[in-house]
């Protein structure tokens, strides 16, 4: 575990508001959202040069990490950190939330390195553990996750007022932002995993289906059935005056 905390440098990457996941899956239902700015992650931090001892492909670093290569899978960290942080931030509600579901990925590939067969890119395996990871996060916390609905419920149709009242704009911006985590929260584990991968990563059919290991039919079935009780659940909740 130290290992892997050691490596991993969140204060790198811009957690994503929310607010741009409100607006992805509003598109995507069919449902105007109010105008938002979106904000966009600052380019990628340069990568520091990698020693010369190690090789250069993900594969080799793979190998070299499982035999107990420390450096090479801190270079496999320092190549892919970015994006395993930008995936976990679908899932997770704060930057101590990212962290940890961030160093549960890296660890979890951590151990499964000598399971690794170079016969799809690294990126890819590494993307089926995150995923893997990010089901097996949004399952442990669903209960906590339905309390904070209640909480956000309260917060939207005004029966709890804001600590500090905010003003018009941003009152609005708040407002769909509950609606929409509110409403992604009722939904079950396996829901908001292909609403996120689909709707949110604009990831194709084929790649949820290699991602996930359902079928390529189930994905289409799951994804539809996800997007009508999103979509219901959306209209059956308050918008304000």
């Amino acid at each position: 575990m130290e290992i892997v905390s050691s490596l991993l440098h969140p204060e790198n990457v811009t957690f994503p508001s929310q607010l741009a996941s409100a607006h992805h899956v509003t598109l995507a239902l069919g449902m105007a959202p109010d105008p938002i700015a979106l904000p966009r992650l600052p380019a990628a931090p340069p990568r520091p040069m990698e020693p010369t001892t190690l090789p250069d492909d993900d594969a080799a670093l793979a190998r070299a990490a499982a035999a107990g290569n420390h450096p090479a899978f801190a270079d496999l960290v320092a190549r892919h950190q970015r994006r395993i942080f930008t995936m976990a931030a679908r899932y997770a509600r704060n930057h101590h939330e990212l962290e940890d579901l961030a160093q549960d990925i890296f660890l979890r590939a951590w151990r499964g390195l000598p399971s690794y067969q170079a016969t799809a890119p690294f990126s890819h395996w590494l993307a089926k553990v995150a995923i893997r990871t990010c089901f097996d996060f949004l399952r442990r916390h669903r209960l906590r996750r339905q309390c904070e609905v209640s909480r956000d419920a309260l917060l939207l149709d005004g029966s709890l007022p804001p600590e500090t009242p905010p003003s018009p704009a941003a009152a609005s911006d708040n407002a769909a932002l509950l609606r929409v985590r509110s409403a992604l929260a009722r939904l079950h584990p396996k829901d908001q995993l292909i609403i996120s991968l689909i709707e949110l990563d604009d990831r194709p059919v084929k790649e949820v289906a290699s991602l996930t290991g359902w079928s390529e039919s189930n994905v289409k079935v799951r994804a539809f059935r996800a997007r009508a009780r999103l979509r219901s659940i959306l209209e059956s909740m308050p918008h304000g005056d």
